[in-house]
């Protein structure tokens, strides 16, 4: 059964509205990560990657974690997703909708060309009543939920991105 997702207060969906904030939760899902790394794994400047590090800790979806010494001896603090974004119900929330996709094309862009065979892709049109859509859509729901709970907890563990949409088809 899928879990109950609170309803996003407007600062947490304002937060998520972002394709740039919606990579850097997922960039520091497992791993810890500073915002000199967030930026060069980016491509962005350091200045700009922090405006959106800071939004994402003061609404919650990113904690910072101890501090530790870079290569030249600055302090670094290593930010790391605290999950919040998986808890909470965006359905009714168009410009995180629109975010969400912008990251999805963002990180496929950068697949490199040698890694598209690792890409699986699948489109379909299905004639659905609204019934049958919605069990549709909650069955593959609980499906993620189902992975997301058997999530190896080992740090070498393939990682693979999931990004789902239902449309309708014209």
């Amino acid at each position: 059964m899928m879990r109950q997702r609170r309803k996003a207060t407007e600062a947490e969906a304002h937060a998520l509205a972002s394709g740039i904030r919606l990579r850097i939760i997922r960039l520091t899902y497992a791993d810890a990560l500073t915002n000199k790394e967030l930026a060069q794994r980016l491509g962005r400047d350091p200045a700009t990657t922090l405006h959106h590090v800071r939004k994402l800790v003061d609404t919650g979806f990113l904690a910072a974690q101890p501090a530790r010494r870079g290569a030249r001896g600055a302090k670094e603090i290593p930010y790391l997703s605290t999950g919040l974004s998986w808890q909470l119900g965006l359905d009714d929330h168009q410009p995180v909708r629109a975010a969400m996709l912008e990251a999805f094309l963002a990180e496929v862009a950068e697949i490199p060309e040698q890694d598209f065979e690792n890409l699986d892709q699948t489109r379909l049109v299905l004639r659905l009543e609204p019934e049958q859509r919605v069990e549709f859509s909650e069955r593959l729901g609980e499906l993620l939920e189902e992975f997301l709970a058997k999530e190896s907890p080992e740090p070498d563990a393939e990682r693979t991105a999931v990004y789902f949409a239902l449309y309708p088809s014209r």
